[in-house]
């Protein structure tokens, strides 16, 4: 089936700041997918959330690189330097997790360790239960399974409708309202530089729209499937959560690990949804630190 997409043009995405990371492509089901593969050693993949790409790991990177791993970040179609489809209605959970299963197929990534944010957490879990021969180490943070009993707060809700009537959705104000450190108008025009007109959103779009906050909506009996198998999992799990985001705070990390079972989070200080913004640097030598003890 043809999907009509938005392709960034290559000069939009050249010099952004603290990005000197080159992207390679994989023909998957008729999109380019884009993804940053850097290192050798044991695999680690970065999955990132709404609304960011790859650009969201540039400081995490280089600490778990530099510790011998290699290190894999893609991008979701619709998102960074991936090809994106302007339909709204073409974007579902399955879809994003189909996608990336090819990606790693076609990656062969074994024995890796699966790093995941916001709605990485829903896509890369799921993967790492459906696929536990591709991944055997998690990482976690601000995230968790969906499975529509999950407690939305208002705050979310209010994101949701803003997003649901905003065609053009203000990418870089999300990024910023999220962050505790303004990370300056640089860093938030590499976030808008993948989406060169309105159309091209339609994957940021979609996200808060496919959550599902009911147990009869699409997605949350997957997400159940994957809560309840994570609770059985016995694979190293670390979970790192900020101190001061206002839509996920701490609390909600506690619960999320006392839930599933996992170690109690540890905490990111001065750092609020977007740790990686905040503490990329601090985050990626945790990582590095907690892949090698």
């Amino acid at each position: 089936m043809a999907v009509d997409v938005v392709r960034t043009p290559e000069e939009a995405l050249q010099g952004l700041p603290g990005f000197p990371f080159d992207s390679s492509y994989r023909e998957v089901d008729g999109l380019r997918l884009a993804y940053v593969d850097e290192g050798e050693g044991s695999p680690v993949v970065f999955f990132h959330g709404e609304p960011t790409w790859s650009y969201l790991w540039r400081k995490v990177i280089p600490p778990v690189r530099d510790a011998g791993h290699r290190c894999i970040a893609p991008d979701y179609a619709g998102f960074g330097r991936s090809d994106k489809p302007t339909d709204l209605d073409w974007y579902t959970y399955d879809r994003h997790v189909e996608l990336m299963a090819t990606l790693l197929e076609e990656l062969d990534v074994r024995d890796a360790t699966a790093v995941v944010h916001d709605w990485g957490g829903p896509i890369g879990l799921r993967l790492a239960v459906e696929h536990p021969d591709r991944f055997s180490r998690i990482v976690i943070m601000e995230t968790g399974p969906f499975t529509g009993h999950q407690k939305m707060s208002d705050g979310w809700y209010a994101f949701r409708e803003f997003v649901r009537e905003n065609e053009d959705v203000p990418v870089g104000m999300l990024v910023r309202g999220a962050c505790k450190q303004d990370p300056g108008d640089e860093v938030i025009g590499a976030y808008e530089a993948p989406y060169p007109n309105q159309e091209s959103k339609a994957g940021a779009r979609a996200f808060p729209l496919i959550l599902p906050v009911e147990p009869e909506m699409a997605g949350a009996a997957e997400g159940k499937r994957v809560a309840d198998a994570l609770r059985e999992d016995d694979r190293p799990t670390l979970v790192l959560w900020a101190d001061s985001d206002p839509v996920l705070p701490f609390s909600v990390g506690e619960r999320v690990s006392e839930q599933l079972n996992f170690p109690a989070p540890r905490a990111i200080e001065n750092a609020s949804h977007f740790l990686q913004e905040d503490a990329g640097e601090e985050i990626g030598r945790i990582i590095a630190e907690w892949l090698g003890a």
